[in-house]
């Protein structure tokens, strides 16, 4: 199963017409927030491939949309969820029925769990922004339903997809750009295979996209990223491989 992970930037080999020949083997679309919903829209329709989305702390023009807010017309009623063609995950634990993940021992199947949560590090009280504190709430929020997959697939979650990163890793030192200390413990926790971010702009091409914290591989989905989920035991492999070598250098 591939992933096309995108996020923060308007990427021009996915706005085109040849989308679907830049991608196309690609099974599922995860979006990591900081995209005009215009652009996931126009994924989807090029693509055709099943959308999940959280929002950040840009681009929140439909955040109402998603988040119970009251309608001040009734043009912006029918400007519903269902008519971007993709399906919100922030701060919800969703089993996706069209992929299945298969037990590497016992060879049954079960539904892909994904788990989101929006927004960014609170630095100028604006919309979508949290306290560590705040984020924590929102993420024990989830936790019945985390607890439920264990009991009924034998494990908490495969992806976990937000904007900001976990506090640390791949974040930056101001406010805006901090990474969330709840969710370290959130991963170790809980254990999904990938986490999925945004937020952090990647213009060095020698700066850090993905990190290996215990069992989660952590990307950072900045411009597009494509993730083989069937080679998730290689990228590991080749990140364990370099924090040993590193280690013994020190």
């Amino acid at each position: 199963m591939k992933i096309l992970c995108i996020s923060d930037a308007i990427d021009p080999l996915i706005y085109s017409n040849n989308a679907k020949k830049n991608f196309p083997d690609i099974d599922l679309i995860l979006c990591a927030g900081d995209l005009p919903m215009d652009y996931v829209e126009f994924a989807v329709s090029m693509l055709n491939k099943p959308t999940y989305f959280i929002f950040g702390n840009h681009d929140l023009k439909d955040y109402k949309y998603y988040h119970g807010k009251t309608y001040s017309n009734t043009l912006e009623m029918n400007i519903s969820a269902a008519s971007r063609g993709a399906v919100y995950t922030g701060f919800k634990a969703l089993e996706i029925s069209d992929f299945k993940i298969t037990h590497p021992k016992n060879k049954t199947t079960t539904p892909l769990l994904i788990a989101g949560a929006s927004g960014s590090f609170k630095y100028n009280n604006g919309l979508n922004q949290y306290s560590n504190a705040q984020m924590n709430l929102k993420l024990i929020k989830m936790i019945p339903k985390l607890i439920l997959n264990k009991i009924r697939y034998g494990r908490y979650l495969d992806i976990f997809l937000t904007h900001t990163p976990p506090y640390k890793i791949h974040d930056k030192e101001d406010l805006c750009h901090r990474g969330f200390e709840c969710f370290t413990w959130f991963i170790k926790k809980f254990k999904p295979k990938y986490m999925i971010h945004g937020h952090i702009h990647l213009y060095d091409q020698r700066e850090e996209r993905i990190t290996q914290v215990e069992e989660t591989t952590i990307v950072n989905a900045y411009a597009h990223y494509v993730l083989d989920y069937e080679n998730l035991s290689e990228i590991t492999k080749k990140i364990k491989n370099k924090d040993r070598v590193n280690d013994d250098k020190n």
